[in-house]
């Protein structure tokens, strides 16, 4: 057990875990962060997505000692009314089903805007890798169109 500090959502933290947990389980279980969500444990779902110095990371599989001086935005740090432009197009193109998904295809979707202001579809699908069991990927490309300003 460690002392681990870094920046959550724009303010810092400190936490007291082991420097290999992962990621995941340091936002959700000492942050009290539950946004961020455990979906597979493996890379490969993007439940867990989250921005790691303004990138996006899988927080599975990003161990706690490797966040240390650095900067983590998780879903919550989105906007803290729901008025990022990515969350209200979300929320006018009914993106979500079930919703568990919705953490990490935000994230993903910063992510992407952040790096491209206007993607075509192209570029939307092979930036949006995160799975969805309801299958609403045609929304979630409607919904970053609309906060891209380009539906």
């Amino acid at each position: 057990m460690g002392t681990i500090s870094f920046t959550v959502n724009g303010a810092p933290v400190t936490v007291d875990a082991d420097s290999g947990m992962p990621l995941l389980w340091v936002l959700r279980d000492r942050c009290g962060l539950t946004g961020t969500k455990y979906g597979c444990g493996i890379e490969q779902c993007g439940a867990c997505s989250v921005l790691l110095d303004g990138h996006l990371e899988k927080a599975c599989d990003v161990d706690a000692g490797e966040v240390q001086g650095r900067s983590v935005t998780t879903v919550e740090g989105l906007s803290p009314d729901l008025s990022n432009r990515l969350q209200q197009a979300w929320i006018a193109e009914q993106v979500p089903q079930c919703g568990y998904c919705q953490s990490g295809m935000l994230m993903a979707a910063t992510a992407l805007l952040a790096q491209n202001p206007r993607p075509s579809d192209s570029a939307i699908d092979g930036a949006i890798a995160n799975l969805c069991a309801c299958g609403t990927y045609p929304r979630v490309k409607r919904g970053i169109k609309r906060a891209a300003g380009i539906l």
